[in-house]
């Protein structure tokens, strides 16, 4: 990569009066404020709760925690089992051991290595821990002196790789092949068999079902499998057969959140689904779905969305045949029981049953993973007598954050529509420079002694939930770029040739060709001007988190999904072929690379090597933040106008900011720590 891409960092500089700088963990700046007593308190988060409760860091990367997903308590014992998936490499995954109350440093362990896309954990009716792979369910002992070897799989050839569809189309790996279960009171397990796309839309016209949802074993679906005998499944030998299984539900596309009632399957109980619904260009649709999942139903997916909008790809199948009107069809479609967020991303949902918050015994929790201003938030939703969240007519209204709107009323193409309304138990988890960063929580558990426990996958951190007296601590400013930014950004790549060009060859030859049907289709819609398809591609790249830091690739998202690095998943999907199978591809990516660096006009000049952290300022000495060693500045006002012995500097990427300033404030350093590039 260029040198201009090598981002300097700004030295240590700091007048004996300046604090010195928190502790960080998992991009959390650590105070000497704790979450819990005596040997369960961990340091707690600066993450806004509801009053009375606090949430402390148990485990971050510094832990080694690479990609967690799910967490459960081994029953009677104090230690928890982690899924870590590793990354989106098959036999990264791993099953990891805590022990909360070990030394900090050495609280856990892997226990069980090799797994490809470790997800679910459950405790079964035999009181044994429950996990998943991308095709099978396992249990195990994991206090064992050696757990791999306790391995007893109980189901075989769930799909994962390799998947045929009803009509023989060949699917080398579903887009959802996380398999998360659960099990009821009588030993039955329920489990995710997520799509294989987001939205099945093939070319146009659509005349016929979508295959991945038909046939004997269908995708978007749940698979129950039942024991033959008692409540236990027996373990199954390498030639033996699965127990049976039924098709529960269908018209799901990736049911990652499964609750059910404690006396579910008695008649009139709540069996409960928090639906991912596909993906669409507006930010505030289509809504997720909290669905009242009942035998034999089909839940909408790929034909319905909302409570009973048509998709309009498949017009033509919802006129005639087996899916005609389904949108409107009681008898066979079940529409959600509720609305939730749009885009909000529920991953992990369960009914509260503990002594430490009698308040909310019994009510649901949802937690939302998603991205958007929507998600990064834990729900609290008050159910019925039978565990069902309780409807509300319109207008019921969700939170955003840091929008000018902080909050919007649940729509549909219809207007407002009634919905559950619910409180919010983790609220402002957005990200805020140099104190938190965005919250993506996933698998939650309750422990015995009823505190909430979270694994939380974008910041590799583990969090405990536990009660706090005193006021709520003032909530936090948000550290999002601001629509006046995205404005000064796109300005500049319109007014430079050579990154107006370049932009047009990332949109035609990348997005276009590679990323259409994810991502909203990054805002693209037909008919747009060829240089408005431009500025639309550059302003939805800008306004995601974390995609591009100006003057700075190297720490952006378009360059690390792109290429691979790192715990996420490669996008596109199989895109590690394409530099050697697509002529012109790596060149592409380093155009993407060169627009993100050259972005913004002024001269680029490397800090002078010295102390491994180097701080800037505002104009009137405020701190702003620190930028570690390696990386460029790139410097509009070699000798500050009013700052003399400064220079002043475009804002630096955004994960550098402590919160402390503002664009207005201006950023400065030190003019005898620039030296010029080589």
């Amino acid at each position: 990569m260029c040198a201009i891409f090598a981002f300097a960092a700004i030295a240590l500089w700091a007048p004996p009066a300046w604090p010195a700088e928190p502790e960080r963990k998992s991009g959390y700046a650590i105070g000497a404020e704790q979450c819990g007593n005596r040997d369960m308190s961990f340091p707690r988060l600066r993450i806004d709760m509801k009053k009375g409760f606090c949430a402390g860091l148990v485990l971050s990367e510094l832990d080694g925690l690479r990609f967690p997903r799910s967490i459960v308590q081994i029953p009677g014992h104090e230690q928890f089992v982690i899924s870590d998936m590793g990354g989106w490499n098959r036999a990264d995954g791993r099953l990891l051991l805590l022990d909360p109350r070990a030394a900090e440093g050495k609280r856990i362990r892997e226990i069980v290595t090799g797994l490809e896309y470790p997800f679910g954990l459950a405790v079964g009716p035999d009181k044994k821990v429950y996990a998943s792979t991308a095709e099978t369910i396992f249990r195990f002992d994991p206090l064992a002196a050696d757990p791999q070897r306790t391995i007893e799989t109980i189901v075989l050839n769930l799909p994962g790789r390799h998947v045929t569809l009803s009509d023989g189309t060949k699917v080398n790996e579903s887009s959802h092949s996380l398999k998360h279960f659960i099990f009821d009171r009588t030993g039955r397990i329920f489990v995710n068999v997520g799509s294989h796309s987001d939205d099945c839309i093939t070319k146009a016209p659509i005349t016929k079902p979508c295959a991945a949802g038909e046939g004997s074993s269908p995708l978007a679906s749940i698979w129950m499998f039942t024991p033959r005998a008692g409540s236990v499944f027996a373990a199954l030998g390498p030639n033996d057969v699965n127990p049976p299984r039924e098709i529960y539900a269908r018209g799901l596309r990736n049911s990652m959140a499964l609750a059910v009632h404690p006396r579910f399957p008695d008649a009139g109980y709540a069996f409960l689904q928090g639906e991912n619904a596909r993906d669409l260009q507006d930010i505030f649709k289509p809504n997720e779905e909290l669905n009242a999942i009942e035998k034999g139903k089909h839940y909408g997916w790929p034909y319905c969305y909302d409570l009973s909008t048509q998709s309009p790809e498949f017009r033509t199948v919802l006129q005639a045949g087996p899916y005609k009107d389904l949108c409107n069809n009681g008898a066979i479609y079940r529409p959600p029981h509720s609305l939730l967020p749009p885009h909000g991303a529920p991953l992990g949902m369960l009914y509260y049953h503990g002594s430490k918050f009698p308040e909310l015994d019994g009510k649901l929790l949802v937690g939302l993973h998603g991205y958007r201003p929507t998600g990064s938030r834990l729900l609290i939703y008050d159910v019925d007598g039978r565990g069902f969240p309780k409807v509300s007519a319109a207008p019921v209204r969700f939170q955003v954050s840091c929008g000018a709107e902080p909050s919007r009323a649940f729509q549909t193409d219809a207007g407002n529509a009634p919905a559950a309304p619910y409180e919010e138990l983790i609220s402002g988890w957005y990200r805020v420079n140099g104190a938190r960063p965005q919250g993506a929580p996933v698998g939650m558990t309750v422990a015995a002694d009823g505190a909430i426990w979270i694994v939380e996958d974008k910041n590799k951190s583990v969090i405990r939930i536990d009660r706090a007296s005193g006021n709520l601590p003032e909530a936090l400013p948000c550290g999002m770029r601001t629509p006046e930014q995205i404005d000064e950004l796109a300005g500049f790549v319109a007014n430079d040739p050579k990154n107006k060009a370049r932009l047009t060859a990332v949109r035609t030859k990348l997005v276009e060709k590679h990323c259409l049907g994810c991502h909203s289709d990054f805002g693209l819609r037909a008919g747009q001007p060829e240089a408005e398809k431009d500025q639309t591609v550059l302003r939805f790249m800008l306004s995601q988190d974390g995609w591009i830091y100006p003057g700075d690739p190297d720490s952006g998202k378009l360059r690390t999904r792109l290429r691979g690095f790192g715990a996420e998943k490669l996008m596109p999907p199989g895109g590690e072929k394409l530099p050697q199978t697509e002529p012109g591809y790596a060149q592409i990516l380093n155009l993407a690379d060169y627009l993100a660096g050259t972005m913004v006009p002024g001269t680029r000049m490397k800090i002078k090597p010295g102390p491994v952290q180097r701080m800037f300022v505002s104009r009137n000495d405020r701190e702003c933040g620190e930028i570690p060693t390696t990386k460029v500045v790139v410097v509009t006002q070699k000798n500050a106008v009013g700052k003399p012995g400064f220079s002043r500097f475009y804002r630096p990427a955004d994960i550098f900011l402590n919160g402390e300033c503002s664009d207005a404030d201006g950023y400065y350093i030190r003019q005898d720590f620039l030296v010029p590039l080589l």
